[in-house]
């Protein structure tokens, strides 16, 4: 089993609708940040990746297909040469949409008061706790300070890097490999790309902000 597909685009574009699409298509199973956090002993690997390390993708990845969201798609040049038959969708979004989203969801996701405690007080008796630790450290080094400076609440900013992504993705990823793809557009673009059949049911459209609200308040529970 190997990657056949990498979506490169942010957080916040419809991602965790597509991991469900992907799977129904029969890419199973996609990596989310979702499969990430249930399992946070695979911050090492993102660590690396992160630290510029050489990385056992296929370690991580095994029993994988496909990969969306964050951390994946900050290496989709990497992935796309470690996995060179796998095809990349460029999932994007209105933009001033995606930036209210992201302010009011993973931008707020980090601890705070009695969750840095509960999280503090648990370290040493909680391997998992740890980890966690660990990748809120990450997604605070990768996305907020590296990939938007610090500067994240300068909305004209942060639009801006978003659309700068987009362009580089065009730029980077061979036309015939590549699918710009919002999820409204739903299945016929997505199966056409994929070489699929269209499912005989709705696409889904997932409420992904209820579903990272609900997250967090079990990242929290344990």
């Amino acid at each position: 089993m190997a990657i056949k597909v990498i979506a490169a685009g942010f957080a916040r574009t419809g991602t965790l609708s597509l991991k469900t699409a992907l799977e129904e298509l029969g890419f199973c199973k996609c990596y989310h940040m979702v499969e990430f956090m249930r399992h946070p002993s695979d911050v090492t690997f993102w660590e690396d990746a992160s630290n510029g390390k050489p990385v056992n993708w296929d370690a991580l990845f095994d029993g994988y297909q496909a990969i969306v969201d964050y951390p994946g798609y900050r290496y989709y040049r990497q992935l796309m040469q470690h996995y060179p038959d796998a095809k990349v969708l460029l999932n994007i979004r209105d933009v001033d949409s995606w930036y209210e989203s992201t302010l009011n969801t993973i931008y707020q996701a980090a601890p705070k008061g009695w969750q840095k405690l509960k999280m503090a007080l648990s370290l040493p008796f909680s391997p998992r706790m740890r980890s966690l630790v660990r990748i809120f450290r990450m997604v605070d080094q990768d996305v907020w300070l590296k990939d938007f400076q610090g500067k994240f609440e300068d909305k004209q900013y942060a639009k801006a890097i978003f659309n700068q992504h987009i362009e580089e993705v065009k730029r980077f990823v061979p036309p015939d490999r590549l699918l710009v793809y919002q999820v409204k557009e739903g299945w016929e673009p997505l199966c056409r790309f994929l070489g699929v059949s269209v499912p005989n049911k709705p696409f889904p459209h997932l409420n992904e902000r209820a579903s990272f609200q609900q997250l967090s308040k079990q990242l929290y529970s344990h």
